[in-house]
């Protein structure tokens, strides 16, 4: 089952197109992550699936049905740096964000263990590092148990322990079952904890999906010769890569991640009258994919 299903979704805020008429879908268990540089789209999405904004045009379904706010009660949400008051604890602070939403203080202890404060839980939240009082944010969005838990840009201004934090933490929920929709900009945190991702460019989706199959690593095999026509002519012969591309005095082959063999390739070559100049491997990085999508 899918949680959430967007369909066309469009938002426009006067001339200005913040999305034109996206589709995707957000499997049930999936770490689901919104890509994209800032301005792409990405928080205007995700007040539109929290019901914060109205779309423009188009529509969007959770668990399978329009949604209610019975369906959006499953569902924890942090948009924005929480208001936490500065002199409580973390037990005290939760206990007024579920007295606000009118459920979770039963949960209290289950989510400061979920989040890993039990130890600092009667520790006011000013003596609190950036990575703590983000956790505690995300424990204030389990209260209530939710299905569903939503982030923007969940690793925002941390330092990188505080980043590392996050990561285990949102891996360690999915774990328990919770499915997970998060914004970024970040490629790299996409990468580490994300199973699925959508890609969006100004407002516009470039791709959807299990993220092994958008960012699919390739082998590249660039070659050298001095006939580079005839090097061009003889490897239209060879087999096995996907692509073949001219540039900068070189050809590049292009073979799916760990096929491409440069011992058969040289001997090809020189087989057919071809000694090679230069012959080496590069690994297309996840970046040079990302940027072919958004560039």
């Amino acid at each position: 089952m899918a949680i959430l299903n967007v369909d066309n979704l469009a938002k426009n805020y006067g001339p200005i197109k913040a999305l034109k008429g996206i589709s995707f879908e957000v499997p049930q268990g999936a770490v689901f992550g919104i890509l994209g540089p800032n301005g792409s789209g990405k928080t205007t999405l995700l007040g539109i699936v929290m019901s914060i904004l109205k779309p423009t045009g188009g529509s969007f379904r959770l668990f399978g049905e329009t949604p209610t706010d019975a369906h959006r009660k499953q569902m924890g949400t942090l948009l924005e740096t929480p208001n936490f008051y500065h002199y409580l604890s973390a037990v005290q602070n939760l206990k007024i964000t579920a007295a606000i939403k009118g459920r979770g203080e039963e949960d209290i202890d289950r989510v400061l263990e979920l989040v890993n404060l039990t130890q600092r839980k009667n520790s006011p939240f000013s003596s609190y590092s950036l990575g703590m009082k983000q956790r505690l944010a995300i424990g204030a969005a389990l209260l209530g148990n939710p299905d569903v838990l939503v982030l923007d840009e969940p690793t925002n201004g941390l330092d990188p322990v505080g980043i590392a934090e996050i990561r285990t933490l949102i891996k360690k929920l999915s774990k328990e079952g919770i499915t997970i929709i998060m914004a970024s900009h970040l490629l790299d945190e996409v990468e580490k904890v994300c199973t699925h991702v959508a890609i969006l460019k100004q407002g516009t989706l470039m791709a959807s999906g299990n993220v092994d199959d958008i960012f699919v690593h390739e082998d590249i095999v660039e070659l050298g010769a001095a006939n580079l026509d005839q090097l061009n002519e003889v490897l239209a012969q060879f087999s096995g890569y996907t692509k073949k591309i001219r540039e900068d005095g070189a050809i590049l082959l292009y073979f799916p991640q760990g096929t491409a063999k440069l011992d058969a390739i040289n001997t090809f070559c020189f087989n057919n009258g071809i000694s090679l100049e230069m012959l080496h491997l590069k690994k297309k990085s996840l970046e040079t994919k990302f940027f072919e999508l958004t560039n």
